[in-house]
């Protein structure tokens, strides 16, 4: 038996098949909205047995990986903080300006959604219609989030009495992250034990286990684009189309603002070190960024590039790099706040001022337990929707643009990941058994 020379049939790219996927679907829907109505029988039958149960099938199972990959992020990202103690407070200072840029990436994001509301100008009946198709799901979201607490209850339940119960409510995701946040403080004070590393190793395999699943659920993705665009575009016509390119613009336009004008102000004051001369040092990583689309992917590439282009310590590129590729996603925290208002616009549920301030925590949180790999982001949004009374369902929206978004929120959060450590190389000086930082790295 001789061994085929023939070279092996390479797979098309899943971006690739996402946006045939996305075209067909909104073809065949345009079609079936012009050349026959939204209301012709077949298109109906259609819709309610093929392509509505398939899509609410795929959600449902994003749903299900939301709590072990959510908390198991969490966990392992916090956990990894336990070189707090041997870098002293460069990992206190990698945490606060985590926490700070993620911040201002989401009100950043709030505020250009808020001030140019891509998703207005839909008919309330058509969206109406749209949810319809799911109204049991619809009333339930409804429900609960007229049940949702407000003013000072609000924040008291964020400390969960029972994480059990949290953990099944999309309402109590709060809480759940509160708990998943305390874990891993926990693990990282608790004295070093077989017990402790034995429990550490645990929960990353639950991370392990969650993104292998989520990889399995994603290769539906392109079907499912088919189905929501076809839902989609067989009711709204035209019209979704605008809407969407607006929504893109929103979101690039604010990821351009953040990358370009917050990180140079941070690097500048903060760090003291120059804009012009980092952009210039990162624009490796920052192109391997945009074309995997991955933040994982994209860390050896990063790590070069901080050793040889930004010549840092390795004592803080290691650590920031290595953290920063779970726990800095400034660009996908901004990608889900905007994305959650945007559905709200397009839904027409009016998200008030305390809906939204719960939306910018959530996202934050989220930055640091979404996983750096494509589209590690979309289960959060949808759990988000869930929380605020958005029809989950919406994020088929998305879906057909979201590579090309996830190509650019990463390369905003790989090059957060470097600004965050030409800050923090700032004090490595003022660590002790730190390298020193000598004039040609200075």
């Amino acid at each position: 038996m001789t061994e085929s020379n023939a070279p092996a049939r390479q797979r098309m790219p899943l971006h690739w098949k996402i946006a045939i996927g996305f075209v067909a679907g909104l073809g065949a829907g345009l079609v079936a909205h012009y050349g026959f109505g939204a209301d012709a029988g077949w298109v109906q039958a259609f819709t309610r047995y093929v392509t509505q149960p398939f899509s609410t099938l795929f959600l449902s199972l994003i749903f299900m990986m939301i709590v072990p990959l959510l908390f198991s992020a969490l966990v392992v990202g916090v956990s990894e903080m336990g070189d707090i103690r041997s870098l002293g407070r460069i990992g206190w200072r990698t945490l606060a300006c985590t926490v700070l840029l993620s911040g201002i990436a989401v009100v950043l994001g709030l505020v250009m959604v808020n001030l140019f509301r891509p998703g207005d100008g839909v008919d309330p009946e058509l969206a109406q219609r749209l949810l319809s198709e799911g109204a049991e799901r619809a009333a339930a979201i409804v429900r609960d989030s007229s049940e949702q607490p407000t003013g000072v209850q609000m924040l008291l339940d964020i400390v969960p009495q029972n994480i059990v119960d949290a953990a099944s409510s999309n309402a109590s995701i709060l809480a759940l992250m509160f708990f998943a946040l305390m874990f891993g403080i926990g693990i990282v004070m608790s004295p070093d034990s077989p017990a402790i590393r034995t429990l550490r190793r645990g929960i990353e395999g639950i991370f392990e286990v969650s993104m292998t699943l989520i990889g399995l659920v994603i290769r539906l993705a392109p079907y499912a684009v088919f189905c929501f665009m076809f839902n989609l575009a067989a009711l709204f016509g035209w019209d979704l189309l605008l809407r969407l390119g607006a929504y893109v613009l929103v979101v690039v336009g604010a990821l351009a603002i953040h990358m370009l004008v917050v990180y140079s102000l941070a690097l500048k004051f903060v760090g003291g070190y120059s804009p012009l001369r980092f952009f210039k040092g990162v624009q490796e990583a920052m192109l391997m960024a945009f074309s995997t689309a991955s933040s994982n992917a994209t860390l050896p590439t990063a790590l070069h590039v901080a050793d040889t282009q930004l010549k840092l310590p390795r004592a803080v590129s290691r650590f920031v790099l290595t953290i920063g590729a779970t726990a800095n996603q400034n660009g996908t925290a901004l990608f889900e706040g905007v994305t959650v208002i945007f559905l709200a616009q397009f839904f027409g549920v009016e998200l008030g001022i305390g809906q939204q301030v719960v939306v910018m925590l959530v996202c934050i949180l989220g930055g640091i337990g979404t996983a750096g790999v494509p589209s590690g982001s979309l289960p959060v949004v949808a759990l988000i929707c869930a929380m605020v009374g958005v029809p989950p369902e919406g994020i088929g929206l998305v879906l057909g643009v979201n590579h090309f978004l996830d190509m650019c929120r990463t390369t905003v959060n790989v090059t957060g990941d470097l600004g965050i450590a030409a800050m923090v190389a700032r004090d490595i000086e003022d660590v002790p058994g730190a390298p020193v930082l000598d004039d040609a790295a200075a």
